[in-house]
């Protein structure tokens, strides 16, 4: 991919969108007919019974199945941790991307809970890294963006391709359920960023503490996006514009991800802050891809809310949660199973001898 030019990198995303279509009416009925007739009141089970009916639209069947599951993390690191945006030194990438291969951090417990598997992918950590881990790095971390552009467009570009490519390796693989996860000191502030482009949001609605920065901090962390914002100029139309300019390595790796998830027709759920700032820019190369995206929690960032309804998503579950790492959306996958087991396992009127409402 590195030889690549910019346009033939261009074609390869042009071609993988062109895959993305709507979800499956026929299926999405007859999935919907099959849960009015349960022994339930019709809607009672609310976003449940939402879930099944998505997947069965996503499947293009009445019977959705869930083979095997995957957090797809994407790990990388930012320039402008230089301003001073984060609590932790930029050194806990790595430390962390170790803990996570090592089966140490949070993600990896509650993937084992959840009888899921985590890949992390290095596609822009500053450090050298060995070890069990996806190696696609594209850069060694972004540039300081309070200073000039945080990559080339052409970075942008094969960094939304590596986590396309992850996808397409993972489906392959027959896993057909994803959670987004990311890794990265650094990464709320160019999600936040993001966010505050493309909800035409002002800085002090979306930019929060992130790993834990004082008053002094946050006040630091607003002066280094309007620093970034009026050096570059991002144009909001442009979803690889404001990727290259204010963005991260993994949240384009995260969006290419969800348009891979999309475009080969399986579920991702999305995880916290940063992996929704990706599903922002994945919405906006190709808005039909929000069909096949799965709500998990809302964090505690300000700025996340706010952005998860400007894609139509209302979280599944609220648990003040701010790790990131795709913890909250494989918290999801138990709700995502738990949504076929009623399709699959629950009475209808006629099999229990139950009278039906009038």
């Amino acid at each position: 991919m590195n030889n690549l030019s910019e346009a033939q990198l261009y074609a390869q995303l042009e071609a993988l969108t062109a895959n993305i279509s709507e979800l499956d009416e026929d299926s999405m009925a007859k999935v919907q007919a099959r849960l009015d007739i349960l022994t339930k009141p019709q809607g009672s089970l609310g976003q449940l019974e939402q879930i099944a009916k998505q997947l069965g639209g996503i499947q293009r069947t009445s019977n959705p199945q869930i083979n095997k599951k995957a957090v797809l993390l994407m790990a990388g690191d930012h320039g402008i941790a230089a301003e001073g945006v984060s609590a932790f030194p930029q050194e806990v990438t790595p430390q962390m991307v170790y803990n996570i291969i090592n089966g140490g951090a949070a993600i990896n417990v509650l993937a084992r809970q959840a009888n899921a598997e985590v890949f992390c992918t290095d596609v822009g950590v500053a450090f050298p890294l060995e070890g069990n881990l996806i190696h696609k790095r594209v850069a060694n971390g972004t540039q300081n963006m309070a200073k000039g552009p945080a990559m080339t467009r052409h970075e942008a570009l094969q960094a939304l391709l590596v986590g396309a490519e992850v996808a397409a390796e993972k489906i392959r693989a027959g896993y057909n359920l994803f959670a987004t996860g990311d890794l990265g000191i650094g990464n709320t502030t160019p999600s936040s960023a993001i966010v505050a482009l493309f909800t035409n949001s002002p800085l002090e609605d979306v930019v929060g503490r992130g790993t834990g920065i004082d008053d002094a901090g946050l006040i630091k962390k607003r002066q280094a996006i309007q620093t970034a914002f009026d050096v570059n100029q991002p144009n909001a139309d442009d979803a690889l514009d404001v990727l290259s300019k204010v963005g991260g390595l993994e949240i384009a790796a995260i969006a290419g991800s969800i348009l891979q998830a999309a475009a080969s027709r399986v579920p991702i759920v999305i995880d916290g802050f940063i992996s929704t700032a990706g599903a922002l820019v994945a919405a906006k190369i190709a808005p039909k891809c929000t069909a096949f995206m799965i709500p998990s929690h809302g964090s505690v960032e300000p700025g996340h809310r706010k952005a998860l309804a400007s894609l139509g998503l209302d979280p599944l579950i609220n648990l003040n949660m701010r790790l990131g790492e795709g913890t909250g959306a494989v918290l999801t996958f138990h709700l995502v199973e738990a949504a076929l087991h009623i399709l699959k396992e629950m009475a209808t009127f006629g099999d229990a001898g139950v009278s039906e409402a009038n």
